[in-house]
């Protein structure tokens, strides 16, 4: 008798029957950890596991980056380990309707697993929501050499270039991928080839932003003029132009992206063409806003990766893990997490949760005292609580196993 595991969050886990289409750069760009590395407090780095079906891709990481980070001035805050399933479209789409804003939180993934954010801080002028501060500008003292700081949840993240993630001085080359936003475009570093086609010299993408010419906050970009009540400071050496995001506005074919800081062209990994969003800088090496993607998505956003508690994706249709060159290794220092199963004994359901840790995409077995098998379900995340419908089994003891790569968590259940 097979009983089927439900997600009391997601939906209902699917067999693996697809055949899946030819792996693209948005299955392949992915740093993946094959070595149990470790980074900061001994979290394993990078991305945990790759998978994909026809439609989508799923990234599990950790958050933590393989290369060092800290000390953050001034921000009490510590990285942990976030556990993230993100998905990403294989097949992403123009936005035809109104565009979508960039939350707050995670906007995106670095293809380190590490969170992209966008251009603002979390606070605004008075709090009120009209004048939103740039984090660059009220938050760069705490960025570490990498530019990157934890968020009061333990999420690393960057709002800004990724220095430390790839060669940003590299100008002879085109930039690699270096993360996907949500809606499924890729995210390059700062040059690309001069024309969209791909021909011409490798340029620096510039862009469209540029500073208002204004001495006082008393309007927004689109020309909307404003209350008293919601007047920004005058423009000073305390609030010099650039310390809000109203401070800029977008100067069409200006530069080279538009004004969501990408555009339309041929790149070393699409040379037939995609749309990209490029990081910003100047002559200098020095962010330009809007650093990464602009205020707005180009594309659709599908659900589950922004918002509270989002990042926590449960794989709900068929997938087959991406396997790179190397064989990955779930290292020692991991160690086995916490699980927790009530109720015991159980009558109709068993309630199953797993600690947040290093791994993710567990499967689950359940096991008569014979050893038949009565339960399988694929991708169990940690942090999530699922329940096991157990109200047509025999009474008796069982044994549940929870597996990833290779490791065993082994539990008794007694179903009465």
């Amino acid at each position: 008798m097979t009983t089927m595991l439900l997600s009391v969050l997601c939906g209902i886990f699917l067999a693996a029957t697809t055949v899946y289409a030819q792996l693209g750069p948005e299955v392949t760009s992915w740093i993946v950890n094959t070595t149990g590395d470790t980074g900061y407090n001994n979290i394993p780095s990078n991305v945990q596991q790759v998978q994909y079906s026809d439609n989508n891709v799923y990234v599990s990481a950790t958050c933590i980056p393989a290369y060092d980070i800290g000390p953050w001035a001034s921000n009490p805050n510590t990285p942990r380990n976030q556990n993230f399933v993100f998905k990403v479209t294989r097949h992403p789409a123009p936005n035809t309707g109104t565009s979508i804003a960039t939350p707050m939180g995670h906007i995106g993934v670095w293809t380190n697993g590490v969170s992209v954010f966008n251009a603002k801080d979390g606070f605004s002028y008075n709090s009120q929501n009209v004048w939103f501060q740039d984090a660059f500008v009220y938050e760069g003292k705490s960025f570490d050499d990498c530019l990157g700081h934890p968020a009061p949840n333990g999420e690393y993240h960057h709002h800004i270039n990724p220095t430390c993630l790839y060669d940003d001085t590299d100008s002879q080359h085109h930039s690699p991928i270096i993360g996907y936003a949500f809606d499924g475009f890729p995210i390059y570093g700062a040059y690309g080839f001069a024309g969209t086609d791909g021909s011409g010299a490798i340029v620096r993408m510039k862009s469209s932003y540029q500073l208002r010419a204004i001495a006082e906050r008393t309007s927004l970009p689109d020309g909307t003029q404003l209350t008293e009540s919601k007047y920004g400071p005058a423009v000073s050496e305390q609030y010099p132009l650039g310390s809000f995001l109203e401070d800029y506005e977008y100067v069409e074919s200006s530069g080279d992206l538009d004004e969501h800081n990408g555009r339309f062209c041929s790149t070393p990994d699409y040379p037939n063409g995609t749309y990209a969003y490029f990081i910003t800088l100047n002559d200098d090496l020095y962010p330009v806003y809007p650093y990464v993607v602009g205020p707005t998505y180009y594309g659709t956003v599908p659900s589950g990766n922004t918002g509270p508690g989002s990042g926590h994706v449960s794989i709900t249709e068929a997938v087959q893990t991406y396997t790179p060159a190397a064989t990955g290794v779930w290292g020692e220092s991991i160690g086995l997490p916490e699980v927790l199963l009530y109720p015991t004994p159980a009558d109709s359901y068993i309630a199953v949760h797993i600690a947040p840790i290093a791994l993710n995409n567990f499967t689950a077995d359940l096991y008569t005292i014979a050893g038949a098998r009565v339960l399988h379900a694929d991708n169990i995340q940690p942090a999530n609580t699922y329940s096991i419908d157990v109200s047509q089994l025999s009474p008796g003891v069982y044994t549940l196993v929870l597996t990833a790569m290779g490791r065993d968590i082994v539990r008794s259940v007694v179903i009465r």
